[in-house]
């Protein structure tokens, strides 16, 4: 099995840029699409809307930590399997150890500066997303049948609960590209292409129903312990939608309902994941340090974070090569003009829901988002300056209340 070869970029250029992400990306996975937008559309041109968005519903259709698989994607898209795993590495590192050294006792956002600096951070991620937003929607919903479609799928990722909205959302977009958007590609960049052959993609589908399936029965069988461990969170990452929050149920089962850790202990540690930049799947670094039934420690770390993040990057090896295969199909083309759409309208739904709602509790969090929105769009500041300008102003606010 070879990776064809794409030389557009170098392993470490893109390691460079996501460790960046890593440690500046707050707010979750639909504000990590934001940030990534900015910095690898609009500031180092890698790509073009029309192919990030691409990248993005494809994410949106399969299970697995959504925002990790766009980077991983990108990574791939820019360097090969080189920078794919460099990407991961780089984005996923920073708040997998700070997770990990949390689980040994570490507090880290105590008080009111560190309730203060949550906040900020929140805030800050109502500005990034808005700002993906109001971008995406000029290149991806410019005429009246795709920022209809937008619109109807913002409002069936509002309306209907959980990830199954969002993923309804994108197949309307599809369904509604398919007949709605032909024609429409004059001036279109072309589709976005990786370097996956057919062979490796078939190989990476394979080996992820035979660990899907085999890991639990080789656990049972053999009575390992470590077996369990890892099947716990290749599980629970293998079969959420949506990624971050939505793996929380999954992993209280795996984890919590068999008694290997307390539900104490899981819960603070969530809440510790909510105030990390990069991956919220970084959680499960924190919980195999703590689970009994696991090597503990770093090791456990490890072995947890390779676990459920692996069928995801399965998943996503699986299915580009056939994809690069399809989409120069006219109808392939519509379809992806309307889930490209679809997905302006699933990150205006996320910007007011779960970010705005959360986030924007007082008039002067307003004003800060607003600030930050402003310094993004007309003073085209660094985002990641203006992530520390939101979390000083979130210190501020948390001081003076």
């Amino acid at each position: 099995m070879e990776l064809q070869r794409m030389a557009q970029g170098s392993a470490r250029e893109v390691f460079k840029v996501f460790l960046k992400l890593g440690l500046t990306s707050f707010g979750g996975p639909i504000a990590h699409l934001g940030y990534f937008r900015t910095e690898l559309v609009d500031r180092r041109r890698w790509l073009d809307d029309q192919q990030y968005a691409q990248l993005v519903a494809l994410s949106q259709f399969l299970p697995g930590p959504a925002s990790s698989q766009v980077g991983f994607g990108l990574g791939l898209h820019r360097a090969g399997m080189r920078g794919a795993l460099a990407a991961f590495l780089a984005f996923t590192l920073p708040s997998a150890v700070v997770m990990a050294v949390f689980a040994f006792g570490a507090s880290l956002f105590s008080g009111p500066i560190g309730t203060g600096l949550l906040a900020g951070l929140k805030i800050v991620a109502v500005a990034i997303i808005a700002h993906a937003v109001l971008g995406m929607a000029r290149n991806l919903a410019p005429d009246r049948a795709r920022a209809a479609i937008a619109v109807v799928a913002a409002g069936s990722a509002l309306l209907l609960a959980g990830s199954f909205g969002q993923v309804l959302a994108i197949a309307f977009g599809a369904l509604a590209g398919y007949f709605w958007c032909r024609g429409k590609d004059a001036g279109a960049a072309a589709a976005m292409q990786f370097p996956v052959s057919r062979t490796v993609g078939i190989s990476c589908l394979s080996l992820f129903a035979i660990l899907l399936f085999g890991l639990p029965v080789a656990a049972l069988a053999t009575g390992w312990d470590l077996l369990g461990f890892i099947d716990a969170f290749y599980r629970s990452g293998a079969l959420v939608f949506g990624g971050g929050h939505v793996v929380l149920p999954l992993l209280q089962s795996a984890v919590v309902d068999p008694g290997l850790i307390s539900s104490q202990e899981f819960l603070t540690g969530y809440g510790a994941a909510q105030a990390m930049p990069g991956p919220l799947f970084t959680f499960a670094a924190y919980l195999g340090v703590l689970v009994d039934s696991g090597p503990g420690g770093a090791a456990g770390a490890l072995i947890a974070l390779l676990a459920i993040f692996l069928p995801g990057f399965l998943l996503l090896l699986g299915v580009l090569p056939f994809w690069n295969r399809v989409s120069h199909w006219p109808a392939a083309r519509a379809i992806m003009h309307g889930a490209n759409a679809a997905v302006v309208g699933v990150l205006a739904a996320a910007l007011y829901n779960p970010v705005f709602t959360s986030a924007i509790t007082s008039a002067p969090a307003f004003v800060l988002a607003l600030l930050c929105f402003v310094l993004l769009t007309a003073w085209k500041m660094a985002p990641w300056i203006v992530v520390a300008i939101g979390a000083l102003g979130g210190v501020l606010l948390g001081v003076l209340a």
